[in-house]
């Protein structure tokens, strides 16, 4: 698919606040091809933890404790989005509000990003009682990594992306209006 670049993107929180990131990862996309996968543990402020949100990704204090913050991090993410200045999530939603609440948490400038999301794209495209990212991919034979680690869900959407783009013979993003929104 050349001249299909974006950057799956996903987050794990450390509290039920969204702009306590505790783990980034994307998955950049060039021309229809992965190209990297990379994640950063992040040190949510004052490095507190909510029991529930360690028994769903399993990040404890101690691991981000020595972690960057997410200005520091951020710096990178936007590194990659100065190249390719579009993301995609899966529940978009809740991803790029992580960004938002975040920006806004430490006084960042918001860039001009465009965004699609997997799960719009799922609900548009196919007739599944379950479109959770685990599901979908399972369904769909994507190999699932370890879910709820930032790096391998950015890299489940990705994947799942591409394979939305397919089946729904969109051979531009424009065509994909009914998932995509703007940061």
């Amino acid at each position: 698919m050349e001249g299909l670049d974006f950057i799956a993107i996903d987050f794990e929180t450390a509290t039920a606040k969204r702009a306590s990131i505790c783990e980034a990862g994307i998955c950049v996309v060039k021309d229809g091809e992965i190209v990297e996968t990379k994640s950063w543990l992040v040190r949510p402020e004052d490095n507190v933890y909510s029991y529930w949100n360690i028994q769903i990704h399993g990040i404890r204090p101690e691991d981000t404790e020595d972690a960057p913050e997410f200005p520091e991090v951020w710096a990178e993410i936007l590194e990659y989005l100065a190249e390719t200045p579009v993301l995609v999530a899966h529940n978009a939603s809740f991803d790029i509000s992580c960004i938002r609440k975040s920006l806004e948490f430490y006084e960042l400038d918001t860039p001009d990003i465009d965004y699609y999301c997997t799960l719009r794209a799922a609900r548009h495209n196919y007739d599944f009682g379950c479109n959770s990212l685990a599901y979908l991919c399972e369904h769909f034979n994507i190999p699932e990594g370890n879910h709820h680690r930032a790096g391998d869900d950015a890299e489940m959407c990705a994947r799942l992306f591409l394979k939305e783009i397919e089946d729904a013979s969109c051979p531009t993003l424009s065509e994909l209006d009914y998932c995509n929104g703007k940061l």
